[in-house]
C-alpha cells in the first residue's frame, strides 16, 4: 500500500524550488498559488535566504503550494492518485496540503487558509518569546516527566526518540541547563512555540474563517496529526487543522496507523527528507521515497506505481459536498 506525505515546517531550505521551474506548467501554476497567497512565492522558493523563509507567514503557503504543485508532476490526473494511494498524512502544516490533495478543500481554498495561518501563527508568536527544542533519546516516560517539571509542552511526537519540546524561552533554557538523561537536544529554527496554548489566539482567527470553507469528504484515506485517525468527514478534516495549531501533532500516531493499514511504500512530497527519515527508523522494512528534485520524478512514478493498489470500494468516502 502506497502512503503519500507531506512536510511540515522547517523543511524548507533556500532555493529548494530552484530545478523544478524548469519543468513545463510548474511555474505558471506557482504563480496561480501565488496570486491565492497574496505572496511571490516563485521568488521565496528560488531566491529568498534562509531567515526570509523561516517566518512563519511565508514558509507555510511556500510549502503548502511547493506539495500541491509537485504531486500534480506526479498525478497529472488527480483521479489517478485517488486510486493508487491509500492514505495520505500531512505533518502540521502538511496536513492543508494533504487535504486538498484528497479533495477535501480546492488548492485556491488550502491557499488561502494556510495564508491566514500563517499570519495568525506568527501573530500568535510576536506576543511572547517561546520556541521549540528536539529532545532525541532518552527514555520516552522520563523525557516527558522532564517537560513537564519545566512547565513544556510535547509539541511534535514524531516517533520513538523524537519529541519536539515547545514553550517560553525561559523554560526551554530550563531544559537545556537540566536535559533528561541520555537525551541530546537540538534547538529548531521556529518562530514560536507551535502547537501548544501559546497559538489559542490563532486557532480562534482561524475557527471563523473555517466556518465559510465549503468542504468534501476525502477521496482517500486522510490520517489526522491529532490521534491518528482515519478521518471520512471533511468539516472534521477542517476542524480538526484548526484545532491543530494549538495542540500536539501525534505523528507517532500516524505511523502506527500508516503500519495497522499494511503500508509498503511511503513517498514524501517536496521539500522531503523529514518524514521519510522518521519512518525509516519507526517502520522497518516499509520503503520509503523523498522526492527532493524534478530528476528523481520517473522514480518516483515507478515507486507509486510498484506500491499503489486501488482503492476499496467499500472503504472510499462519498465525496459529497458539505
Amino acid at each position: 500500500m502506497l502512503v503519500i506525505v507531506a512536510p511540515g515546517q522547517g523543511a524548507q531550505a533556500p532555493g529548494f524550488l530552484t530545478p523544478w521551474l524548469e519543468l513545463p506548467h510548474f511555474e505558471e501554476r506557482l504563480r496561480w498559488l501565488s496570486a491565492c497567497a497574496g505572496l511571490d512565492l516563485v521568488h521565496y522558493g528560488t531566491e529568498a535566504d534562509a531567515d526570509t523563509i523561516r517566518d512563519t507567514a511565508v514558509a507555510q503557503p511556500l510549502l503548502v503550494a511547493a506539495g500541491l504543485v509537485a504531486a500534480l508532476e506526479i498525478f497529472p490526473h488527480p483521479s489517478d492518485a485517488f486510486h493508487a494511494v491509500g492514505a495520505t498524512a500531512g505533518h502540521s502544516v502538511g496536513e492543508i496540503t494533504a487535504a486538498a490533495g484528497t479533495g477535501v478543500i480546492s488548492a485556491e481554498q488550502a491557499m488561502v487558509l494556510v495564508r491566514e495561518r500563517g499570519r495568525a501563527m506568527a501573530d500568535a508568536a510576536a506576543r511572547k518569546p517561546t520556541g521549540m527544542t528536539a529532545v532525541l533519546g532518552g527514555d520516552a516516560e522520563e523525557v516527558l516527566a522532564v517537560l513537564d517539571k519545566h512547565g513544556l509542552t510535547p509539541a511534535n511526537v514524531n516517533g520513538p526518540g523524537q519529541v519536539v519540546a515547545a514553550g517560553t524561552t525561559e523554560q526551554l533554557q530550563a531544559l537545556a541547563d537540566n536535559p533528561p538523561e541520555k537525551a541530546r537536544l537540538m534547538p529548531l529554527s521556529v518562530a514560536g512555540a507551535f502547537h501548544t496554548e501559546h497559538m489559542a489566539p490563532a486557532v480562534e482567527v482561524l475557527g471563523k474563517l473555517a466556518r465559510g470553507v465549503t468542504t468534501h469528504d476525502p477521496r482517500t484515506a486522510l490520517i489526522s496529526n491529532a490521534d491518528g485517525k482515519v478521518i471520512h468527514d471533511g468539516r472534521d478534516v477542517v476542524r480538526r487543522i484548526v484545532k491543530q495549531v494549538a495542540n500536539p501533532v501525534r505523528w507517532d500516531l500516524c505511523l502506527e496507523t500508516m503500519s495497522d493499514l499494511g503500508v509498503t511504500g511511503i513517498l514524501e512530497i517536496p521539500p522531503a527528507g523529514t518524514l521519510t527519515g522518521i519512518a525509516k527508523r519507526a517502520l522497518k522494512g516499509v520503503a520509503t521515497f523523498a522526492l527532493k528534485t524534478p530528476d528523481q520524478l520517473d522514480d518516483a512514478r515507478e515507486f507509486c506505481n510498484q506500491h499503489g493498489e486501488p482503492a476499496s470500494p467499500d472503504t472510499s468516502p462519498s465525496g459529497v459536498e458539505r
